[in-house]
């Protein structure tokens, strides 16, 4: 019965370390084009890092703030598998929160620069600033 709960603590570890926000290949090149234009990668701030981990030193607390208000509704199972396996969570609870609020803030700022009509005409004036500045006048 022992080897069985370990086994299980041992999944639970292993499955809860990994954080579940993650940026796809795409996401990581529409943001180095946003870089490149003069805009940081957590410009839109919806989640914020420090206080996701701070709430997961309660028992999965920062996955509920990551999971209410946003599409990752993966941070619900992981808030309870930190609510089980606390206070041992606390030690990847915390790190995964913070990380996982700078991926959402990431995604908020490629969503916001790509889709949102305020930030696409935005984008479109940071774009010609950058042209213009880049490109020599002549006299």
């Amino acid at each position: 019965m022992q080897k069985v709960f370990l086994g299980i603590m041992v999944v639970l570890l292993i499955f809860s370390s990994t954080g579940c926000t993650t940026l796809s290949r795409s996401d990581q090149e529409r943001l180095n084009e946003l870089k490149s234009v003069g805009i940081s990668e957590t410009e839109v701030q919806k989640k914020s890092p420090g206080a996701a981990g701070a709430l997961n030193i309660l028992p999965g607390f920062g996955n509920f703030y990551l999971a209410v208000g946003t599409n990752e509704s993966d941070h619900w199972l992981y808030g309870f598998l930190n609510l089980l396996t606390w206070p041992v969570s606390i030690l990847w609870g915390i790190p995964e929160g913070a990380i996982d609020a700078t991926n959402i803030n990431k995604k908020e700022t490629i969503y916001y620069y790509t889709y949102d009509k305020a930030g696409k005409a935005e984008l479109a004036k940071r774009l010609s600033e950058s042209n213009t500045v880049s490109t020599p006048q002549s006299k």
